[in-house]
């Protein structure tokens, strides 16, 4: 399995194939640069990505040097890609760290490819071991340092985000409740979507981890078969039983964590599967909420148009009322002069009859 070891951040180029002799840059910004090891094939490598795009990988080789051009800027040469990468970096100590490291996993590389030959060669002849030594596993690997990540440059702060929603009032109007309801809904539907990217990126990630897996379990297969091969060879050779014997338990022992190996990778696929299930569900529940949202869109449309027409009735009541007020104003002012003439009237008759007696 294949697992970073240290990582820092820096601007990337490569040498421009036709001329051999200008920089391109293949990362508009700083990316991180890490150094991985293959415990499978006992390899070390160094890998960077810019998004999805693999713009360095770069198997170390024990014959590769790393050379300091500037106090900033290093390269070394890569004779498998057929070409020549260049690091930028933002401090003088980063790049005299990653020289170190690349210096480090250099030897690591040479030692480990020493030992692999030295294995191949006590594999394929046995004759020359001594009956009571001990023939070690050609799969052990050699398991290096592990180093902590550049926290200077990859670190990182989150804030949890929180959402806080009032309680409506009791006295509000229906129609109020309408637009509570449609936050709501829209919330949800975030909350998944986010969750859904979620779940789409580690299926990807998934699915680049099971194409590895399987590669890994076809190397495993041969990997057995050639054990199998060498066991049945290593029988034939009588003459030398006690090796042997103990070289077929060591082999077996080996098939055996292969085979347990095996199993492992197909129960985490079983897994990966399952996950995608999950990720189906929750898309299910995704439109499900998309369809509720619309309805209740739909319905704070049909209570804002009620709405509009109850305001539109009162206006018309208010408007009906003042014309009445005014009607019985204006009636008032008749009676007040009905009601002063027929005085007027009154006291000209009492007047009339005293005149009269």
């Amino acid at each position: 399995m294949e697992q970073p070891i240290y990582s820092t951040r820096a601007h990337v180029f490569q040498i421009d194939p036709n001329t051999k002799k200008n920089w391109l840059p293949t990362s508009k910004h700083a990316v991180t640069v890490s150094y991985f090891y293959d415990s499978t094939r006992n390899v070390y490598r160094i890998i960077s990505l810019d998004g999805t795009k693999a713009i360095i990988n770069s198997t170390i080789s024990p014959n590769m040097t790393f050379t300091k051009t500037s106090q900033k800027f290093g390269q070394w040469a890569d004779s498998r890609a057929n070409t020549v990468y260049g690091l930028g970096f933002s401090t003088e100590h980063h790049l005299a760290k990653f020289a170190e490291k690349f210096a480090e996993y250099k030897e690591a590389a040479r030692l480990a490819k020493e030992k692999s030959q030295e294995k191949m060669e006590m594999a394929t002849s046995p004759s020359q071991e001594s009956p009571g030594g001990e023939l070690s596993s050609p799969l052990t690997p050699v398991t290096p340092p592990m180093e902590s990540i550049n926290g200077s440059d990859d670190m990182c702060d989150t804030t949890p985000n929180s959402d806080t929603r009032p309680e409506p009032s009791q006295n509000a109007l229906a129609f109020a409740h309408s637009p509570a309801m449609t936050k709501h809904w829209e919330a949800e539907l975030e909350a998944l979507k986010g969750n859904n990217a979620k779940l789409t990126a580690a299926l990807l990630e998934s699915t680049a981890n099971v194409k590895q897996w399987k590669q890994q379990l076809a190397a495993y297969q041969e990997e057995a078969e050639r054990l199998h091969k060498r066991v049945t060879e290593l029988e034939c050779q009588s003459n030398q039983m006690p090796v042997i014997k103990s070289q077929k338990t060591e082999l077996n022992q080996t098939i055996e964590e292969l085979e347990n190996t095996l199993r492992d990778k197909e129960e985490e696929m079983e897994k990966l599967k399952e996950e995608l299930e999950n990720m189906n569900d929750l898309m299910e529940q995704k439109d499900t909420l998309t369809q509720k949202l619309e309805e209740t869109e739909l319905r704070g449309r049909v209570l804002e148009e009620q709405l509009m027409g109850a305001e539109q009735r009162l206006e018309d009541n208010q408007e009906e009322q003042e014309n009445f007020r005014k009607s019985l104003r204006t009636l008032l002012e008749l009676l007040d002069g009905k009601i002063f003439e027929l005085t007027e009237l009154r006291d000209t008759l009492a007047r009339l009859i005293e005149e009269a007696s």
